[in-house]
């Protein structure tokens, strides 16, 4: 997919009905060719339960090496936004914003962790990533600590 106009950088956009109607925009890497990781967190995610309605919230970490386009930020935003009002289990929402990253802008590897809270209990952790690391990459650990009433 190329993309040349952004359509959501700098102009007022609202948080898409579904992950489904949201469009992740990206930019030219400058620094194609050379291995380097990026990392977006996003503490504060909020998606609904499929069964019972009932918000379920999360800490995602994603990690990942560009090739030749960026992920522009504020799409990224507004796709993770867009889950507000989506009835999904963790394993499906985590494995789902990783796959649409790396349909969107075919990067080298991605890796992404989902740092649920409790449901019922039991903090439920989904990992995922799009294959062997590039060797050489420098490699930081996620950050998040198991579950100690995170936060």
């Amino acid at each position: 997919m190329t993309q040349t106009t952004l359509t959501q950088l700098g102009k007022l956009s609202e948080t898409p009905a579904s992950p489904e109607a949201a469009v992740l925009e990206h930019v030219p890497n400058p620094q194609a060719g050379e291995t380097y990781l990026v990392r977006f967190t996003a503490p504060e995610f909020t998606s609904l339960c499929p069964v019972t309605g009932q918000p379920d919230f999360a800490h995602l970490v994603i990690d990942y090496v560009p090739a030749e386009r960026l992920v522009e930020s504020k799409s990224l935003k507004l796709y993770l936004a867009s889950f507000r009002n989506h009835g999904a289990f963790h394993e499906d929402c985590t494995v789902a914003v990783g796959k649409k990253i790396v349909d969107a802008i075919k990067p080298q590897w991605l890796r992404i962790g989902g740092y649920w809270y409790p449901r019922g209990g039991i903090p439920i952790d989904v990992f995922w990533q799009s294959g062997k690391a590039p060797e050489g990459l420098w490699l930081p650990d996620q950050g998040v600590a198991t579950y100690r009433g995170r936060g």
